[in-house]
């Protein structure tokens, strides 16, 4: 039930229920994609397949991960959690500080999760789709960040330290409910692309025309 090479683990779409106990013995493993399997529960034992540069678990029906997923610390390509019936993460996920790619849309998050602040590595975050309604100030610990995707959730604003987000480039709002947006989003000297379309909410800032003028694409 492999795809490719050894160290690649690919299970996406096979009607699994849960995830066979022969796959944490899999531990030179660098891909595993589990995707597509209706899964209610992954086991701890996940925590043992160290050299997982890549992990996919989207499009399930996960309510949690276990605390044992933030001891993957090679895990710095791709972690896969959109589409589950996530409403948290582990506060361990703060570890996975060399990950450069999150996707946790399409879940049950009311607040945004903390522990996400801390992977400083992070260059790809996508958390469209739930129901967040604010985010915290420590977002902007995320210096690497170059796409950052929020379409469809109730923030009505963001912090000010999203303006500390020097290497961003994408930013998508789409269809929240915004009522403001800080001035120092202006400063951010890469942005090339800012969408806010399908807000209806927002009394565009005068400093949208200066972001335009400099080349940024801004869609409203």
């Amino acid at each position: 039930m492999t795809d490719g090479p050894a160290q690649d683990l690919n299970l996406w779409k096979q009607h699994l229920g849960r995830v066979p106990d022969w796959v944490w013995s899999q531990d030179e493993a660098e891909t595993l994609v589990l995707a597509d399997n209706d899964l209610t529960e992954l086991s701890p034992l996940v925590g043992r397949m160290q050299k997982l540069r890549m992990l996919d678990l989207g499009h399930s029906r996960l309510t949690e991960v276990p605390e044992e997923l933030g001891a993957l610390a090679g895990l710095r390509d791709f972690l896969y959690l959109h589409d589950n019936c996530l409403p948290s993460l582990p506060a361990s996920l703060a570890r996975l500080t060399r990950l450069r790619y999150l996707n946790i849309s399409g879940n049950a998050f009311h607040e945004f999760p903390e522990c996400v602040c801390e992977m400083a590595g992070l260059i790809e975050l996508r958390a469209s789709d739930n129901q967040l309604s604010a985010l915290p100030e420590s977002l902007g610990r995320l210096s690497n960040l170059r796409e950052l995707h929020l379409r469809n959730n109730q923030l009505t604003t963001l912090p000010d330290s999203s303006g500390t987000l020097r290497a961003l480039r994408q930013l998508d709002l789409r269809g929240n409910p915004l009522r403001a947006l800080p001035a120092a989003l202006a400063e951010l000297p890469l942005l090339e692309k800012l969408d806010l379309r399908w807000v209806t909410t927002l009394d565009p800032p005068s400093w949208l025309a200066a972001l335009e003028e400099r080349g940024c694409a801004v869609y409203r």
